[in-house]
């Protein structure tokens, strides 16, 4: 039987992969919202017993089988199913904090030219702020009409979507897997005319997995920051981050295998190439100036939320 919502306006969609104990948790955090939102959990092919573990705990919980690791991919399969104006995005060690849902809808109402909020992400158990949301509060953009600094990217697990614009731009493409994968939906929000906005009022609490692979996550940022500035950049970008790929795998010791594995890509960027217009082009080189400006720590966090430079 599935859990009765009393907030119509937005679901939350949760992505997982063989962490069973994590997801368990965070299911519980979220059921006890005072929004009461719709759960939707994109499972991407977990052997632990995740979907077992969760429709026994949380029967009101529906659970999308991706039959397979999809990557970031797998919460274009949650979304078909969602059913709501708005949806908001977490991972298998996020939650949302109660009352930000609420808020979310509130702006999203109020501002229709914005189509993505991004939230703060509280971490660990003193709540720090990400770094990375330290430098969303700074962007260099502004926030005329806007209600909170504009930006030219996101944080793909701390974020809210108006559902329909997230169907529109195609959702995360499943070439990219994981890492980086919100710069190309990034760009086509941008290039839809919508705004991405930093909002401080919604929180988002983030106790990291120790269950990473940081030397992995680090050739596959720059793979497809490759990969995206040959779908969506200028010729001299895409080269630029070509080479900054290369350099990482070199230095990773897999410059063989994820250098072939990079350049065959660019058979399928090639059809799907449509570099964004002078104004978005703009708002990057804004952004990437004032980046110039902080210290080498800062501006490799930058790189989490604007993979291509």
């Amino acid at each position: 039987m599935q859990r009765q919502a009393t907030h119509p306006r937005i679901s939350i969609v949760v992505l997982t992969y063989n962490r069973a104990g994590e997801l368990l948790t965070t299911l519980e955090r979220l059921l006890a919202l005072p929004e009461n939102p719709p759960i939707i959990i994109a499972d991407n092919g977990s052997t632990d017993n995740t979907v077992t573990l969760v429709q026994a705990r949380f029967p009101g919980v529906r659970v999308v089988e991706c039959k397979g690791n999809l990557g970031a991919a797998g919460r274009n399969h949650a979304l078909a199913c969602v059913e709501t104006d708005y949806v908001a995005f977490c991972d298998d060690d996020t939650w949302w904090e109660p009352g930000s849902l609420e808020c979310a809808v509130q702006l999203l109402d109020g501002w229709p030219c914005v189509g993505v909020l991004n939230a703060r992400v509280a971490v660990g158990a003193d709540n720090a702020t990400d770094p990375t949301c330290t430098l969303m509060r700074a962007s260099p953009l502004g926030r005329a009409g806007l209600p909170g600094p504009s930006l030219i990217g996101y944080m793909a697990g701390a974020c809210v979507f108006r559902t329909a614009l997230f169907r529109d731009v195609g959702g995360y493409e499943p070439h990219l897997f994981i890492g980086g994968e919100e710069a190309l939906v990034s760009l086509d929000v941008l290039a839809a005319g919508h705004a991405i906005v930093y909002c401080e009022q919604l929180t988002l609490h983030h106790h990291p997995s120790p269950v990473r692979d940081s030397a992995l996550r680090a050739r596959m940022l720059a793979r497809n920051a490759a990969w995206v500035a040959w779908l969506r950049l200028p010729l001299g970008e895409a080269l630029r981050a070509t080479l900054r790929a290369l350099d990482v795998f070199a230095r990773e010791g897999a410059l063989v295998r994820d250098g072939i594995n990079l350049l065959a890509g660019l058979a399928w960027t090639a059809p799907r190439r449509r570099v964004v217009p002078r104004s978005i082009l703009g708002l990057r080189a804004r952004v990437h100036a004032a980046e110039r400006n902080l210290d080498a720590s800062a501006t490799t966090t930058v790189g989490k939320f604007d993979a291509p430079s």
